[in-house]
Formats: structure tokens, C-alpha cells, sequence
């Protein structure tokens, strides 16, 4: 019954989805609340439907926990795997509930919700949380209660609090709609209670409307004015090196630096895996200090300004977004630092990765378009830093870089020799701000060796390397010694290629798709690679890079 619940109230917050993207006033990526929080209960459906037939209680449990806690996006979509989690904590150890389970159950899940929120805020889904957990307590201190009572309350409770909430939060007041997060928590509970009533979840396949129909309207001047403070909305899963290391300094500890770097932060710990989400202007900072802990996982960096001027272009019809007064224009940002990273890219989606690990200036460039070493000279002189490390990520540009630190006289220079793009983002992460720049040098150099990579493109004629036959259009996996496959089938051969890369040690697969390959192409791919390697993360990318329908990685 519960599983059965769970999933009926995952399925109505699905099929509402849209309409709750079109709630939210907020200026953030992860603003788009419905469908974050419908992917992060939808990752726990997926293992509560994967447990078959036979379960008990605590696999049940865990599956939700465990499934949201991997699976949660933004904000909103942490909170409600909290929630979970904390009811999930409180219920497993029971082989059937009552009304005072459900409350205890409550009381434990906006606990654990409002710890795991840095500066929690009312007027959200922590609210009407709050306010059915404290509904429920009351229900069952009258006495004995049914469910056929008690569910009604609840629900009745959860959108009275979810009415006041405009009261709580101006924003939301002056753009007259409620909030985002509580309306997506409101469909669930009442999903949940026709699942009580025998309704069985159905997950049908995606539509673009909304899930009846109805339309908030936002003030776009609302989100014109909104100021964002800070630009990246950075997500990402530690896994921890043992079960339990991740103890409750640590998490303080944690905590703390997320807060002197950025806001909107949300930490959280399972047994295994931390959930990290934050809000900064360096996301590599947070990365960093993530791998202190262990190794990452599902990394999402978005940029919030970019997306905020998108939003308000096609909310305004394609016209710029009014402004009520007058906004002077910010003054460029021109901080002396430290250190410094230059690196060399191609493709919008993979520079975007290295400017959200923190990497100071892109150079435009790579297998088609050497730069020069001018071009390496300019970048130098725009990146205010004592110390620059570059990153040619490409043998054939190495060269150029070593030139052009030869060349300079005001500043450190250090050339890290990574030969590819993924050797590049791993030297990156890699990197320590506490540790001595030498230090580093040898630290990140070391770590090249870790990173095996490929690239998957076509031959433009006939030829015969390493004794493989190559005929033009075959599609080619060259890595990083020579060819690894061939063939006509572009996916058949990356997976080839893959396999030829991957090896007991193999712990990560990166794949970066080029601006030739389609986003559900690429998915699929992904999907067979996960089949196909099921003891590795698979971490999914659109590089946009141009010649190579994919770049690839294997780490341990």
C-alpha cells in the first residue's frame, strides 16, 4: 500500500509538472521547480519499481531514500528527497503503519528537511511541510483517527498553508502566485491519497501541456529586477571513500565553506553519498573542497544569468524584459587572484564546463585550429593572476603554451601537458586552493595518468593504420595511443571504443556529444553504455564540439 502510494503521488506530481514550472518567480536554472522535483521522485520510482514483486519495508525505504537522495535537482528537488528520506528513516523499521507512525514519520522528514537547508526560508515547501506535520500531530492527539480522516485533513491543511504562502514571501504576493515548491509537495500528498483509494500509477509518456490546463501568471518584472548574486547553480553527488566517513564536523565544516563562497546551499549525507547543491560565482571552489571527501558524481553547473536572460526573452514575447527604474550598469569585475587557469576548448557546452570549474579565460581552439602562441601571450596578459596554470588539452598545443610561458616575464606560468579535454577538466578538479602551487603542478600532473581518453569521428578517406583497414565515412574511436575500433556504426562503435577503455579500476565514464549529435542520440547511447559498463557512473554532456560526435573519458 505504501509502495503503491508513493508511486500514485510521484505520477500526479509528474502530470502537473508544468503547470508548477510556471509557478516559480524565481531567477534561477533550477527555478523550473515541477520538472526538478518530478526527476528527482521520478530517479526513486525507478527503483522502487526495479525491487519486482518481492520486498519488505525496509527495501522499500530504501529505495525511495536512496533513489531521491541520487536523483534530486535544484533546490526544490533536494528538499523534497529529504522529506522522503526523513519519513522513510521513521517508517522502515515497521512492518505496517497506523496515523501515529505517519506522524512521528512527519515530524522526522521536515526535520531532516530544515537541517539539511543552510538558511531555510517560509513562504516554501519547508512551510507547508511544516504545516501538515504539525496538523497531523494534532489529528492523532484527539485519539484514535482513521486514514479515510486523517488523509483529507492533511491535504485540506497542506493547501491552506500553501494559500498563506504569498503572505510569507513578497515575491511571490506582488507575481500573485503561491509557492512553487508547496504546490509541487500539495500534488504529491494528494497523488498519495488516491493511491490509498486503489488508483494505480500510470506513467504515460510526456506532453508539453500543462497537467490541467492552468496557467499562472508571473510579473516578468518581477524577474527583470531580480538580482542575482551569485551566477552558478552548482550540483553535485560525493561518494564518499567508506560507508559512514562522512561524520557530523565534517558536514558543519562543509557547510560552512559552501557558505563563505556562495548561497541557496543544501547538504546532504547518506551512507555513502553526499548531496551538494550551492549557488557561487566559483563552482570549482566547491568541487575541490567536494573531493576532500571522495569521488563525484552527476556534476550539473549552470549558468543562472544567461538563463535568467533567456527566460525573461521568450516570457516577454521576444522584447526585452521592462525594468521599473533604472539599473546602473554593474561594474566589471577585475579581482587580482593568486592563481589563475587558461584553458584551450572547443565547443559552447565544454567551454561552459571549464568556465563553471573556475577556469579564468577560454582560448578558442583545438584539433582543427591550433592558437598561436600570441593567442596564448593575450590570454595571459587579460588573467589578473601571480601564478597562471594553462591547459592545452591537445598534444599539439603544448608547444605553443610552453613558448609562450617562456615568454613571460611578470608572471608564474605552469603548463600542465594534458593532451585532451577530459585530461583538462580532471586536471581542474584536481586542483587544490590550500595547497602550494608546486604542490599542485605534481599533484595535477599525476592525475593525467588516471584519465584515459577517445574521441569518436569519421575518416575522410581510405588508409590502413596499425593494420586496420579504414575505408572514408568509416566512423573511427582513436584514443589515446592510436586507433582503438572501426566500423560503419557511429554508436556501435563508441561503445567499442568505450569497452576497449574501460577495466576492473574504471570507476567513471564522461561522454561529451558534439553539436552533429542529437540530445536524445546521445541519451540513448548513454543508456546502452550504462547497460553495458553497470559497475561505473555514467555522467552525460553536451559539448557542442565540432569533427568528433563524441569525446570520451574513463577514470578510475
Amino acid at each position: 500500500m505504501l509502495a503503491q502510494m508513493f508511486l500514485a503521488g510521484a505520477a500526479n506530481l509528474r502530470s502537473n509538472k508544468e503547470w508548477i514550472n510556471e509557478l516559480n518567480v524565481f531567477p534561477v536554472p533550477d527555478g523550473d521547480t515541477g520538472t526538478n522535483m518530478t526527476m528527482t521522485i521520478m530517479s526513486a520510482v525507478r527503483e522502487v519499481n526495479g525491487l519486482g514483486d518481492e520486498y519488505d519495508m525496509m527495501k522499500l525505504c530504501k529505495g525511495i531514500s536512496s533513489g531521491s537522495l541520487r536523483g534530486a535537482r535544484g533546490n526544490s528537488g533536494v528538499i523534497l528527497s529529504q522529506l522522503l528520506r526523513g519519513f522513510c528513516k521513521e517508517v522502515r523499521e515497521n512492518d505496517e503503519v497506523d496515523a501515529g507512525t505517519i506522524a512521528d514519520a512527519f515530524d522526522r522528514a521536515v526535520d531532516t528537511a530544515y537541517k539539511a537547508v543552510m538558511k531555510p526560508k517560509e513562504g516554501t515547501i519547508l512551510t507547508v511541510a511544516k504545516g501538515v506535520a504539525v496538523k497531523t500531530r494534532e489529528l492523532v492527539e484527539t485519539g484514535d483517527i482513521e486514514f479515510d480522516v486523517l488523509f483529507p485533513e492533511i491535504i485540506a491543511e497542506a493547501e491552506s498553508v500553501l494559500a498563506k504562502t504569498p503572505d510569507l514571501l513578497p515575491v511571490l504576493k506582488q507575481a500573485g502566485v503561491v509557492d512553487s515548491g508547496g504546490q509541487g509537495l500539495v500534488q504529491v500528498l494528494k497523488g498519495a491519497y488516491e493511491g490509498y483509494q486503489g488508483k494505480t500509477a500510470v506513467f504515460e509518456e510526456e506532453s508539453e501541456s500543462a497537467g490541467d490546463g492552468r496557467k499562472a501568471l508571473v510579473n516578468p518584472e518581477v524577474r527583470a529586477n531580480a538580482e542575482i548574486k551569485f551566477g552558478y547553480c552548482t550540483e553535485f553527488i560525493v561518494m564518499l571513500d567508506r560507508v559512514g566517513s562522512f561524520n557530523a564536523k565534517m558536514e558543519k565544516d562543509f557547510k560552512d565553506f559552501l557558505s563563505s563562497i556562495g548561497d541557496s546551499i543544501v547538504c546532504v549525507a547518506d551512507d555513502d553519498v553526499v548531496k551538494v547543491h550551492v549557488h557561487t560565482n566559483d563552482p570549482g571552489l566547491a568541487i575541490q573542497r567536494g573531493l576532500m571527501y571522495g569521488q563525484l558524481s552527476s556534476m550539473k553547473i549552470d549558468n543562472m544569468r544567461l538563463e535568467h536572460k533567456e527566460t525573461l526573452f521568450t516570457m516577454t514575447g521576444g522584447q526585452e524584459a521592462p525594468a521599473a527604474e533604472p539599473v546602473p550598469e554593474p561594474v566589471p569585475e577585475s579581482v587580482h587572484k593568486d592563481v589563475g587557469f587558461i584553458a584551450v576548448s572547443v565547443g559552447d557546452g565544454i567551454a561552459e564546463i571549464f568556465r563553471g570549474l573556475g577556469v579564468d579565460y577560454i582560448i578558442e581552439g583545438g584539433q582543427t585550429m591550433n592558437p598561436s602562441t600570441e593567442d596564448v601571450l593575450e590570454a595571459i596578459e587579460k588573467v589578473d593572476a601571480d601564478t597562471i596554470f594553462i591547459l592545452p588539452n591537445n598534444k599539439n598545443i603544448i608547444l605553443a603554451a610552453n613558448q609562450a610561458a617562456g615568454m613571460t616575464k611578470d608572471k608564474k606560468i605552469i603548463v600542465i601537458p594534458t593532451k585532451t579535454i577530459p585530461q583538462g577538466i580532471t586536471t581542474v578538479i584536481s586542483y587544490m586552493p590550500e595547497l602550494d602551487t608546486e604542490v599542485n603542478r605534481a599533484n595535477m600532473t599525476e592525475e593525467l595518468k588516471k584519465v584515459k581518453s577517445a574521441e569518436v569521428t569519421y575518416a575522410v578517406r581510405d588508409t590502413v593504420i596499425e593494420d586496420a583497414s579504414i575505408h572514408q565515412g568509416d566512423m573511427m574511436g582513436i584514443g589515446d595511443d592510436g586507433i582503438l575500433a572501426v566500423g560503419p556504426d557511429r554508436d556501435g562503435i563508441t561503445l567499442e571504443t568505450l569497452e576497449k577503455m574501460v577495466d576492473e579500476n574504471t570507476a567513471l565514464i564522461s561522454i561529451y556529444y558534439g553539436q552533429d549529435v542529437a540530445a536524445e542520440e546521445a541519451e540513448a547511447l548513454a543508456g546502452r553504455a550504462k547497460e553495458k559498463f553497470p559497475g561505473c557512473d555514467i555522467e552525460l554532456q553536451p559539448g557542442g564540439q565540432p569533427i568528433y560526435y563524441y569525446i570520451l573519458s574513463a577514470e578510475e
